[in-house]
């Protein structure tokens, strides 16, 4: 390979062959490393990330220890209620579920943002609290995988359900929150190993 005459970041980039493929670019020169287009993107193209560069970075920091902290202390806390039949204090009720909807929102703002910049654009899924989450969770498969991951966002949604249903009676159903959380974790943590750290091929 041959190397660009311009000056351009390390990152996947189309292939300047033609072919319908990505290429690595790693700052000085083109390398052998390609990776196909997803089978259903039409356009696709580098992502650009200016503002919301460090979005992915902060999510995986504190917006996934944020908002699965926050949901599984919200569903504690609403488990010991104040009249159920292990009530928790009064005050401790208020003071814990004040903390958890902080944490919550702290966490689906960071989701949002992440979304957003791995996407390149803002969607009605990337602002929807709860929605978000699973969006990014596929989003996450899709730069990773080359496709969306149906069948894990699934299994995520039908794990956080069972686990806020029935929580108040099976204590064991907390490690459910957990288990999703250490996945997102991994999945940005893949990310940020790939080449370019944040591309993504747009439908």
């Amino acid at each position: 390979m041959t190397s660009a005459t311009s000056p351009a970041p390390p990152g996947w980039y189309p292939d300047p062959s033609g072919e319908r493929q990505w290429r690595v670019w790693t700052g000085t020169e083109w390398s052998d490393t390609t990776r196909p287009y997803s089978e259903h993107s039409r356009n696709a193209r580098p992502l650009i990330i200016a503002t919301y560069a460090s979005a992915p970075a902060f999510l995986r920091r504190y917006g996934v220890v944020s908002l699965f902290a926050g949901l599984g202390l919200l569903v504690s806390v609403l488990a010991h209620w104040p009249g159920t039949a292990h009530p928790s204090p009064t005050w401790f009720a208020l003071a814990a579920s004040d903390l958890a909807i902080g944490l919550l929102t702290l966490g689906s703002v960071l989701y949002a943002l992440g979304a957003r910049a791995l996407l390149g654009r803002w969607t009605p899924a990337a602002v929807l609290p709860g929605v978000n989450v699973l969006y990014v969770s596929g989003l996450l498969g899709e730069a990773l995988e080359g496709n969306w991951p149906t069948r894990r966002v699934v299994a995520e949604a039908v794990i956080l359900t069972v686990f806020i249903a029935g929580a108040h009676a099976q204590a064991w159903l907390a490690v459910a929150p957990v288990l999703v959380g250490l996945a997102h974790l991994g999945a940005l943590d893949a990310l940020d190993a790939t080449p370019s750290g944040s591309t993504l091929a747009e439908s």
